[in-house]
C-alpha cells in the first residue's frame, strides 16, 4: 500500500477513536439506536447531511455526470435534496411527536403486527443495498488513494466498518458526523474553487462541451421518464430508516423539522461541486476507464498533498458514517420489528444483542458490494425496491384514518412485486410478458398500484373478530 493509503487509514482510525470515546455514554438500546433522543439543531443538521451526503452524492454523482453529462445529476443532489426538504416540511414533526423507535412502529400502531413485520422485511434489504453502495465507494477511494485492488479495498473497508458499527451507535455517529461534515464541506469548497481557477472562465469551459452533455435529460426521454427519476429519488427515499432515525433522535419536533430542511439546503449547495467536477474534470485527468474514480483523481490533481489526504479521509469517514447508520437501522428493524425482542432491561445484554445483529449485517453488505457493478446502481436499487408501498402507508398512516391491516399488507406486497420487475433477468418470462413501460416507469407503476390496492382493500369489510386500525392522526 502507498504512503497515502496508510495516512488515510490513520485518519479513519482517529475518527473511530472519537466514536469509541463518545460511545462511553451509550448505556441503553435507546442510546445506541436513537442517541437518547437528545440531538440539538447543529448535531441534527450535520448528522442528517453527513449520513445522506455519502458515496452517491460525492463519488457516484461525479462519475455519473462524467459518463452521462448533466442528465446524470437529476437524482443527486436535486432529487435527494427535495426528499430532505419534504421530510422537514411535512413528515418530521408528526413522526417525532409519536415517539417511535422505527418507522415500522408506526405501521404496527396503525395497521397491526403483520404490516409491521412485512414493512421491516422490506426496509432491511433497502438499508443493506445502501450500505453496499457506500462500501463500494469506500473501496473506490481506498483503491485510488492506496493503490490496491478494488476487491481488497472493499475487504479492508468491511473490516473497519464491522468494528466501527459494533462499538458505535447513533450518538457516536452524530458527533463524528459533525467533524466529518465540516471537513467534507471545507474540502469540497476548496476543490471547487481550485477547479474554477484552473478552468479560468466557467462559461468558456461549458461552451466548449458538446450540447448533449449540458442537457438536463437524455434527448430520448419523455415527461414520464423525468417524473420517474424524480419520484423514485424524492419519494422513494422518504421511508429510509437512516433518515427517520435522525428525525426521531432529535430533542423536539421543531429541531426535527428545521434540521431536515437545513440539511436539504446544505446538501444541494455542496452537491453542485461534484457536478462541476464531473463536467469539467475530464480536461484535467482525461477520460477514465472507471468513471467513479473521477472525484478522487481530480482531488489528487488539484489539492495540495496535505489537504488531499484530509479531503480523502473526510470522504471515506463520511461514507463510513453512512454505512454505520445503514447497519444500525438494519439491526434495529430486525430486533425490534421482526424478532420483536423485548428485553427485561435496556442495558447490557440487550445492547450487545443489537450489536451482534449489526455485525452480521456488515457481512451481508460486504457480499453485495463485491457483487455490485456500480455505486449508482446500488443507490437506485435502494431508492426504488419496495419503497412505493412504504410511502403509501406512511402518508395514509400519518395523515388519514383510512386503512385496515389487509389493505396495508396488500399495498406493501403489490408495491414490491411491481418494483421487482426491472430487476428480473431480461430472459424472464414474466418480464417479457409485460409491456416495456412497466419496467421503464417501475416506480410510478408501483406507486399507483400500491395506492389502488390500499384504497380497494380498505373498502372490504373486516373479518369477524377483527377491528379497523386505530388512527394516530393528531
Amino acid at each position: 500500500m502507498r504512503e497515502d493509503g496508510w495516512f488515510l487509514l490513520a485518519f479513519i482510525g482517529a475518527q473511530i477513536g472519537l466514536g469509541v470515546w463518545v460511545s462511553r455514554r451509550v448505556q441503553t438500546r435507546d442510546d445506541y439506536l436513537l442517541a437518547g433522543r437528545s440531538l440539538g439543531p447543529t448535531l441534527c443538521v450535520f448528522t442528517i447531511f453527513a449520513t445522506w451526503f455519502g458515496a452517491e452524492a460525492c463519488v457516484g454523482t461525479a462519475g455519473r455526470v462524467h459518463a452521462e453529462g448533466l442528465a446524470g445529476a437529476s437524482g443527486d443532489p436535486f432529487g435527494y435534496g427535495l426528499c430532505l426538504l419534504l421530510t422537514g416540511l411535512v413528515f418530521a414533526g408528526p413522526l417525532r411527536r409519536r415517539g417511535f423507535t422505527t418507522l415500522a412502529d408506526l405501521f404496527r400502531a396503525r395497521f397491526g403486527p403483520v404490516a409491521e413485520r412485512v414493512a421491516a422485511l422490506l426496509m432491511i434489504p433497502t438499508s443493506l443495498f445502501w450500505a453496499a453502495a457506500q462500501l463500494r465507494a469506500f473501496g473506490q477511494v481506498l483503491s485510488e488513494v492506496g493503490g490496491i485492488e478494488l476487491g481488497w479495498s472493499i475487504a479492508v473497508a468491511a473490516t473497519v466498518v464491522a468494528a466501527y458499527t459494533t462499538v458505535g451507535g447513533l450518538l457516536a455517529d452524530a458527533w463524528t458526523d459533525l467533524v466529518q461534515g465540516l471537513l467534507l464541506a471545507l474540502g469540497l469548497v476548496v476543490l471547487g474553487w481550485l477547479l474554477l481557477e484552473r478552468v479560468g472562465s466557467v462559461s468558456g469551459a461549458l461552451s466548449a462541451l458538446p450540447a448533449e452533455r449540458l442537457a438536463w435529460s437524455p434527448q430520448a426521454s419523455s415527461g414520464l421518464d423525468i417524473w420517474e427519476g424524480w419520484t423514485r429519488t424524492a419519494l422513494g427515499s422518504l421511508v429510509a430508516q437512516e433518515l427517520i432515525a435522525r428525525v426521531l433522535a432529535s430533542r423536539s419536533e421543531r429541531v426535527a423539522r428545521w434540521s431536515a430542511a437545513g440539511a436539504s439546503g446544505l446538501y444541494v449547495a455542496l452537491g453542485m461541486i461534484p457536478i462541476g467536477i464531473g463536467l469539467l474534470g475530464t480536461d484535467l485527468v482525461g477520460s477514465l476507464e472507471d468513471p467513479e474514480h473521477m472525484l478522487p483523481a481530480v482531488a489528487r490533481e488539484l489539492l495540495p498533498r496535505g489537504l488531499y489526504f484530509v479531503f480523502s479521509g473526510a470522504i471515506v469517514a463520511a461514507v463510513l458514517s453512512t454505512i454505520d447508520s445503514c447497519l444500525l437501522v438494519s439491526a434495529s428493524l430486525f430486533v425490534t420489528n421482526v424478532l420483536k425482542f423485548r428485553p427485561r432491561s435496556e442495558g447490557g445484554q440487550s445492547l450487545w444483542y443489537v450489536r451482534a445483529i449489526a455485525f452480521l449485517a456488515a457481512g451481508l453488505a460486504t457480499w453485495m458490494a463485491l457483487e455490485a457493478e456500480s455505486i449508482s446502481g446500488m443507490a437506485d436499487l435502494a431508492s426504488s425496491y419496495g419503497s412505493a408501498g412504504l410511502v403509501v402507508l406512511l402518508c395514509f398512516g400519518l395523515f388519514t384514518t383510512l386503512g385496515t391491516p389487509l389493505a396495508a399488507v396488500g399495498s406493501l406486497l403489490v408495491g414490491v412485486l411491481c418494483s421487482s420487475v426491472p430487476f428480473l433477468p431480461e430472459s424472464s418470462a414474466l418480464r417479457n410478458s409485460l409491456p416495456e413501460w412497466f419496467s421503464r416507469y417501475s416506480f410510478l407503476v408501483s406507486l399507483s398500484a400500491s395506492v389502488g390496492a390500499f384504497l380497494l382493500l380498505s373498502l372490504m369489510p373486516p373479518r369477524r373478530g377483527s377491528s379497523r386500525s386505530t388512527s394516530l392522526v393528531a
